[in-house]
């Protein structure tokens, strides 16, 4: 089995938590080089602190998390704390982390750890708004060559915005970031709406995961019921929707997902629709593809896979 070589760029946040420990689960498929925190979801201080949080939960105090930037491009940071709030201290009770922050800033992380190594090895999944990438991609245009892949939760095509009418939060929370990411030339794949809007977090398939012998499979059984909770009012069934661990489910099973090449640019300027990802679906402006754009997915397969890997976290 081939080992991919992870970088997580994320906000956590409720489902950012759920990921960081799908892809902690079997080291053996993938090798998570370090954990970057980015403000999104919450501000950095929050962010940064979940993700060792989450790395101790998971047993893995050994993974590296560094702390990237602290708002947006050229927009003030706008949190989504009324649904992400510190629900890992308060529905998990998770103490304050005792594993350190690395002093390295984590946008140089990338940038050093990505040059350094063969081209192609290094892949970089983000889970949350893409300021960091579109930093290192700035300081350091040689590195999109390098990447193996940028696999992005963010988006949406055929489905409706989630912040506002027409835009998804990863992408709105930083538009001028997501568009100099998808004009880089990485080979970038994306799991938009479309995708996690298929992936409902179900009474059968919470319990699936309450009933693992382990402390990871209650906890995040927990955390989705409360996440479910948190957006049942304004969402509906889509409350249910399990967005940021099906990045993490591509990485280890591309096989479930489909999709196809497509150009996608990200509005940075309408105040109606700042943050709007346009899909050219059908290749009716001639742009050229710059991502692989992700629309069906086999729901069942993936919540299975999620519930079979937490099994072997502690």
């Amino acid at each position: 089995m081939i080992v991919r070589k992870v970088i997580i760029d994320t906000d956590p946040g409720i489902d950012d938590a759920v990921a960081i420990l799908l892809a902690l689960a079997l080291p053996e498929e993938l090798a998570v080089l370090g954990i970057v925190a980015v403000a999104g979801n919450l501000p950095l201080v929050q962010t940064e602190r979940n993700a060792r949080r989450v790395c101790e939960l998971a047993g893995r105090p050994d993974i590296a998390v560094y702390a990237g930037c602290t708002q947006p491009l050229l927009r003030p940071l706008a949190t989504a704390a009324a649904i992400h709030g510190d629900a890992l201290g308060e529905s998990l009770n998770l103490p304050e982390p005792t594993m350190p922050l690395r002093a390295q800033h984590g946008v140089d992380f990338i940038i050093d750890t990505v040059r350094a190594a063969e081209p192609g090895c290094v892949t970089l999944c983000a889970l949350g708004p893409l300021t960091d990438i579109a930093v290192a991609l700035i300081r350091a245009p040689d590195i999109a060559a390098k990447i193996g892949e940028l696999a992005i939760m963010g988006g949406a095509g055929f489905e409706m915005g989630n912040i506002t009418p027409a835009a998804e939060f990863n992408i709105h929370a930083d538009p001028h970031a997501a568009a100099i990411v998808l004009a880089s030339g990485a080979p970038i794949t994306m799991i938009p709406l479309d995708i996690t809007h298929q992936v409902l977090s179900t009474r059968p398939r919470l319990g699936a995961l309450s009933a693992l012998p382990n402390r990871c499979g209650p906890a995040v059984a927990t955390l989705l019921a409360g996440f479910e909770e948190a957006r049942r009012q304004r969402f509906g069934e889509r409350g249910k929707a399990l967005h940021d661990p099906c990045a993490v489910a591509y990485l280890l099973r591309p096989d479930l997902f489909s999709g196809r090449e497509v150009n996608v640019a990200v509005e940075t300027a309408s105040p109606l629709t700042v943050g709007m990802t346009v899909v050219d679906w059908w290749g009716v402006t001639g742009r050229e593809a710059n991502a692989r754009f992700m629309t069906t997915v086999d729901a069942d397969e993936l919540y299975g896979l999620l519930t079979a890997r937490l099994a072997r976290l502690p």
